[in-house]
């Protein structure tokens, strides 16, 4: 299996949200890539700038960064030749490696403007080396740009940053310096084409937490009620767990509960509701081991959040 580590430029809108067009955001116009073996061994690279028919002058805010214009992009190739180009260069047995979530949603966002959102079937399975890198070297706080990771991990600046092939590059080389016994079970799913029916409900159990990807359901309001999203387990035996603080929303708008397993203590069950871009919502569900003093705060902040809009609504 091969690593591909790929970075994204886009241009948007000069004008703003007013001109902006809402299935295509951000026009891709770059795309670089490293290509490692199972070694981490560079085996290759590909880079093209690709002819913008979205945005036809790019933002100011983009030419300012990237340092590329609409002359550079005039010779670029149309988007549905470069990712043909791109995949066939990936090959068949790989897996995806980016800094951050947003390239791999752009990719596909620009896919589905070109109707060529089958030639990456998702949901995506891919390693996002900004969330690895804040896990195993940033105590799991923030999320840190990647000339930030570069610094940390003393690797010689000798490009330039904020074009594709360059960032792709510095990207591989924080992705060499990673302990791979840590890393490959952390792999992330991305869900820009999520779930469409139970059948393909993901499912996945890491070391520390487990994670449960529902299907669409047209409603929101439905989601917290279905039994399996509302379930909660035991992330280390994966039986059943009595609920011990029922599902309430915090003020991210994010469902938040406490389970007990006889064998393994206190369970926080976390819940996120998401909107697809046709419209639709779906849930992403994560059971994680807890301390009691952990499962307290959670309760006292349950309590605090009732008390608050009880006042509100006398």
């Amino acid at each position: 299996m091969n690593y591909i580590i790929f970075d994204l430029e886009w241009n948007q809108s000069p004008e703003g949200k007013s001109g902006s067009d809402e299935r295509m955001p951000f026009e891709i116009i770059e795309i670089g890539a490293v290509r490692l073996n199972e070694k981490r061994e560079k085996t290759g690279e590909f880079q093209t700038l690709i002819k913008p028919q979205v945005y036809k002058w790019i933002h100011d805010s983009i030419h300012s960064v990237v340092h590329v214009d609409y002359k550079d992009l005039m010779n670029g190739v149309p988007f549905p030749q470069a990712i043909r180009d791109f995949l066939d260069w990936c090959g068949e047995d790989f897996v995806f490696c980016t800094w951050g979530m947003q390239d791999l949603t752009e990719l596909q966002r620009n896919l589905k403007y070109y109707d060529l959102l089958e030639l990456l079937p998702g949901p995506v399975t891919y390693y996002d080396i900004q969330k690895l890198f804040s896990w195993f070297h940033e105590n799991m706080k923030l999320r840190r740009g990647l000339e930030y990771a570069v610094d940390t991990l003393g690797i010689r600046k000798e490009r330039g940053f904020h074009r594709a092939l360059e960032d792709a590059e510095y990207t591989a080389e924080v992705f060499c310096r990673l302990d791979m016994s840590e890393v490959l079970p952390y792999y992330s799913v991305d869900t820009y084409q999520a779930p469409r029916n139970k059948k393909q409900e993901i499912y996945i159990s890491y070391p520390t937490y487990d994670k449960y990807i529902s299907r669409q359901f047209t409603d929101r309001e439905k989601i917290i009620r279905d039994r399996e999203v509302s379930s909660t387990r035991c992330p280390v035996c994966h039986l059943p767990a009595k609920r011990k603080l029922r599902w309430f929303i915090n003020n991210s708008r994010i469902y938040e509960s406490i389970s007990v397993c006889q064998k393994h203590g206190s369970i926080k069950g976390k819940v996120r509701i998401r909107k697809t871009d046709e419209g639709t919502f779906y849930a992403v569900k994560t059971l994680k081991r807890v301390s009691e003093e952990k499962a307290e705060e959670l309760r006292e902040k349950r309590d605090s959040l009732r008390k608050k809009r009880r006042t509100k609504n006398q």
